[in-house]
C-alpha cells in the first residue's frame, strides 16, 4: 500500500510516544492488509473489526482508524487518494491526515 503523510500528521506522530508508536506500526501493518484487500474487492468487511475504520463524521471523504482503544487512546484520520508511480501508472493510496487521540477530530 503506498501512502502519503500531511504536514499535521508528520507534526502528531512526533509528539506521540515511543510506546504509541510502536502501537500505531504495529496496526498499520494490519491497515495496509486490509486495504490491499479493500482495492482488490471493494468490500467493507475487509476492514478488521479490531481497528474499527469508519468515516469521520461531518468530514466527507476522511475516515478514521482505532489503533488503541485502551491507554493510550489512538487514533489516526485518513483518506484514498492517488499517486502516480515511477513508470506513469496512477494507483490508490493512503493519505495519513491526524494520529493521536481524539482531539484529533476537532479538525481530521
Amino acid at each position: 500500500m503506498r501512502v502519503e503523510r500531511t504536514d499535521q500528521f508528520k507534526t502528531d506522530y512526533q509528539r506521540l510516544s515511543a510506546h504509541e508508536r510502536e502501537l500505531f506500526r504495529a496496526s498499520s501493518r494490519i491497515f495496509n492488509v486490509a486495504c490491499d484487500r479493500f482495492i482488490e474487492t471493494r468490500d467493507p468487511s475487509s476492514w478488521p473489526a479490531s481497528l474499527r475504520v469508519k468515516a469521520v463524521v461531518n468530514a466527507p471523504g476522511i475516515l478514521e482508524m482505532t489503533w488503541s482503544f485502551s491507554v493510550p487512546d489512538g487514533r489516526a484520520t485518513w483518506q484514498w487518494t492517488t499517486v502516480v508511480t515511477a513508470n506513469g501508472v496512477s494507483v490508490l493510496a493512503v493519505r495519513w491526515r491526524r494520529i493521536g487521540g481524539h482531539q484529533i477530530f476537532r479538525q481530521p
